[in-house]
């Protein structure tokens, strides 16, 4: 089976690096990695992280560029990849600009599609944009579904999506966050590192990490966000450590209400070693990020979630995660609760997730080995039966 692993995000990146490790124990299987610079820097990180050296790098990032150019470059510059390998299979993950173009170049290729990370919805195609819209387009053209859970798989059920093609995995950025974790809290060489490069962290003060990124809080949510923050961080018993991502759109309104706050601190995105190390040792989290709503409950790390709707209520639902949307006095009241009340705090505490198990990596590379000898064993039944040799599909698709 030969399959091609596409991604071009820090996220994707994660949540993609434990299939390529499965693949890579796996026998019979080319799987090639193929990286589309989305998020070039932060992406080049995760890569070192988990030592995987692409094979493809389309480099499609330039300065100011729009989604629709983000968009035109992925699938020109993917479109020949395609064509020279021959995969048997494309595999994206998530709700990106590039999980949306690699599913449409696999597409006009002829090529099935398998989707990691699918079936999550809020039911609002603009929240968040453009993320809802990338994940529901992908589903439309993908073969193969990997629902992280029964919420996601009922999602795509109700779309129309064949039962026999969904299947519930959990999320893969459980894998990763367990595989990780295990190596900051037992490598002694690497726990000791982590110690020192964040040896500021005060012990006498509780940690608050804060991560916040999306499109849709760009302008006034931004401005509600660092307000509450720049509030709760006015308390003597707290520290805040807030990752800034490298969009403008962030770094500008961040750094303006929380650049001179003593007990702030702003720093550069992290590797991902550091940034579960911070997680392990902070006492709750603010994020407006899908994946650390995944990760956070399996530390035991109450999560604050700045958005106004989520498509991983699975967490709220079990009580792990609040939905705080962005007004700042709903934020500073939650964290304040959790603050202040041991017994709110132990019952979001529980460290119990429902996201995963840390086997969705190992699901989803045997479900598709089976897809692959079923789809390969008809052909050849096919083909035996009309008398000829098997042909290869085409990779072409005629103009429309």
């Amino acid at each position: 089976m030969k399959v091609l692993l596409t991604f071009g995000t820090r996220p994707e990146a994660i949540k993609m690096a434990p299939i390529i490790h499965e693949f890579a124990r796996t026998i019979g299987v080319d799987a090639r990695v193929c990286v589309t610079g989305q998020h070039k820097t932060m992406l080049d990180e995760v890569l070192k992280s988990f030592r995987i050296e692409p094979d493809y790098d389309l480099e499609v990032m330039t300065a100011n560029q729009s989604l629709n150019e983000v968009f035109v470059r992925i699938v020109q510059r993917l479109d020949p990849v395609i064509g020279e390998f021959a995969p048997d299979v494309v595999l994206v993950q998530g709700d990106t600009t590039t999980s949306w173009a690699a599913a449409m170049a696999a597409f006009y290729r002829g090529v099935p599609v398998g989707h990691v990370e699918a079936g999550l919805r809020t039911g609002d195609l603009f929240s968040p944009w453009p993320e809802e819209a990338n994940r529901r387009m992908t589903s439309v053209v993908a073969t193969r579904h990997y629902a992280p859970t029964h919420t996601a798989r009922k999602a795509l059920l109700d779309e129309g999506h064949m039962p026999d093609t969904v299947k519930v995995t959990g999320n893969t950025v459980i894998d990763a966050l367990l595989m990780v974790h295990e190596r900051v809290t037992q490598d002694p060489t690497t726990r000791q590192a982590l110690e020192q490069r964040f040896s500021w962290l005060a012990g006498n003060r509780k940690l608050i990490l804060v991560t916040g990124h999306r499109r849709e809080s760009f302008g006034a949510g931004f401005e509600r966000m660092c307000s509450a923050i720049k509030a709760i961080a006015a308390r003597d018993d707290v520290q805040v450590c807030y990752p800034v991502h490298l969009n403008p759109n962030v770094q500008e309104p961040v750094h303006r209400h929380l650049g001179n706050l003593d007990n702030v601190a702003l720093i550069e995105p992290l590797d991902y070693e550091a940034f579960v190390f911070l997680m392990d040792r902070a006492h709750l989290i603010l994020t407006d990020s899908g994946g650390v709503q995944e990760e956070a409950p399996s530390l035991g790390k109450p999560v604050l979630v700045m958005r106004e709707t989520s498509e991983r209520m699975e967490g709220v639902d079990a009580g792990v995660a609040r939905l705080v949307t962005t007004d700042p006095r709903l934020i500073e009241a939650h964290v304040t609760e959790l603050l202040d009340n041991p017994e709110r705090y132990a019952a979001m505490a529980t460290g119990k997730n429902p996201y995963g198990d840390g086997l969705a990596s190992r699901r989803i590379v045997k479900d598709l080995l089976s897809w692959h000898r079923t789809r390969t064993a008809s052909a050849s039944s096919a083909s035996a039966m009309s008398g000829s040799l098997p042909q290869p599909s085409s990779r072409l698709v005629g103009s429309a």
